[in-house]
């Protein structure tokens, strides 16, 4: 039983879980970092300085750049004129995936439309195929704290709002397995609502007040529907390049996307992309993305379930039931990696969602007889040091940075969307506390 995992930030070695979850340190080992670390040479980037050199610059450049920011902040007009700015301006979000979203739909709220760029679709990727679990404390002490629990009040402010059927309140608990099977004396049972087999203990990770769960591909389409109503336009197609030029205040401004051989322009550009960071390298080489890969079932008991579970033992999977009927149940993370694989046509191992069936049949009588009907994975994106990366891109004028969110991305993403439509809107959030997610930082 893993009892300090809530508040491990910066103690231990890395462990990732799924959709969501937060059990360990969110910092990638240091031999891992030294031997996979992305570090530009002069050969690959020509136009750049390298090593400590190009590090000074860019932080000088970030420097300029909030300096720039701040000036026009001191001046800047009321909420409403300064939304009307970017009428007939082109926004451009490269990512269509709940942290693209989330900015697109926040954006919308106060009348500004966007081009959303995706190859695969909207939350073709793990945003459409997370979890959804909404932990509203299990973050408190650590950076992100605040975030969390300002996003998990908006998930349920959001949900009446765009009527998502799927958002519930639900308990959680942490049960110790052996793996045996068998069913254990009545005591170890006691409030235990379906996990009954191999039973070594539980306690209560979070009840109705703290733990709550949407269905995100649900959430996605509908922040996607209201931006689409108030203007913004969805364009499918593989983002090749940036176009850059100087910008009068010193700073590199991006006038243009590639896309399919197309070039697009662009009055201001957004880079969620996840953990797929080519584009994202090009403008700050520094900011090498990793992503962690989960497989994940659903499974059918015949019944709405409502405790979700993390398991200690057998491999420590996650459950995380929904209110139709299916189970999602997870677990079994692949080691970080640069990915490479295509986004919308990741690789399902059929291995890995087998195990994760048999290993629900080990814990409770209730699975046993219960049907697969679905099998998928996806990649979590991460940074280096596994803290969300949001801001201005160092040295840019008109480049946001929006990744990084790892398995709290669902849960943080609305707080996340609405900071970023503010620095983008009012040149400054007001909402969050955006300096711990700085990408200057590296």
């Amino acid at each position: 039983m893993r009892a300090s995992y809530k508040h491990a930030w910066g103690i231990a070695p890395l462990t990732f879980l799924a959709a969501g979850t937060l059990r360990a340190v969110r910092t990638l080992p240091t031999a891992y970092l030294s031997s996979r670390a992305v570090v530009p040479s002069l050969s690959a980037h020509p136009d750049k300085l390298v090593g400590s050199d190009m590090r000074v610059l860019r932080n000088c450049r970030g420097c300029m750049s909030r300096l720039a920011r701040c000036a026009a902040f001191a001046t800047q007009p009321t909420t409403d004129e300064a939304a009307s700015q970017w009428d007939r301006k082109t926004i451009l979000v490269l990512g269509g995936g709940v942290i693209g979203v989330s900015i697109s739909y926040h954006l919308a709220l106060r009348g500004v439309s966007v081009t959303l760029i995706d190859r695969a679709g909207i939350a073709s990727c793990a945003s459409g195929k997370a979890g959804g679990f909404l932990a509203r404390d299990w973050n408190d002490g650590s950076p992100v704290g605040d975030l969390s629990r300002k996003s998990f009040d908006m998930h349920e402010e959001v949900a009446k709002r765009l009527g998502l059927p799927s958002y519930r309140r639900l308990s959680c608990k942490s049960v110790a397995v052996d793996g045996t099977g068998m069913k254990p004396a009545g005591a170890k049972l006691k409030d235990l609502e379906w996990t009954d087999l191999g039973i070594r203990g539980s306690r209560v990770l979070g009840d109705e007040s703290t733990i709550a769960q949407v269905l995100p591909k649900q959430l996605v389409d509908a922040m996607w529907a209201f931006a689409e109503e108030k203007g913004s336009k969805y364009r499918q197609g593989t983002v090749q390049g940036v176009t850059m030029e100087d910008d009068r205040n010193g700073l590199s401004k991006i006038s243009g996307v590639t896309v399919d051989g197309t070039m697009i322009s662009a009055d201001a550009v957004v880079l969620s992309m996840g953990p797929w960071s080519g584009v994202l390298e090009q403008i700050v080489p520094e900011l090498a993305m990793y992503g962690v890969k989960y497989h994940s079932t659903l499974m059918r008991t015949g019944r709405v379930l409502n405790e979700a579970v993390f398991f200690s033992g057998l491999g420590d999977p996650e459950v995380y039931p929904r209110n139709d009927g299916d189970t999602y149940v997870t677990g079994f993370p692949d080691a970080p990696c640069p990915v490479t694989e295509t986004p919308g046509a990741v690789e399902v191992r059929e291995d890995v969602c087998t195990r994760l069936a048999d290993t629900m049949k080990q814990v409770s009588s209730e699975m046993i007889g219960a049907e697969v009907t679905h099998k998928q994975s996806c990649y979590l994106p991460f940074a280096r040091d596994s803290m969300p990366v949001m801001g201005m891109a160092p040295g840019y004028a008109n480049a946001y940075v929006a990744t990084g969110h790892g398995c709290w991305g669902i849960l943080n993403s609305l707080a996340s969307g609405l900071a970023m439509s503010e620095l983008i809107i009012d040149g400054k959030s007001t909402s969050v506390d955006l300096r711990p997610f700085d990408p200057s930082r590296f």
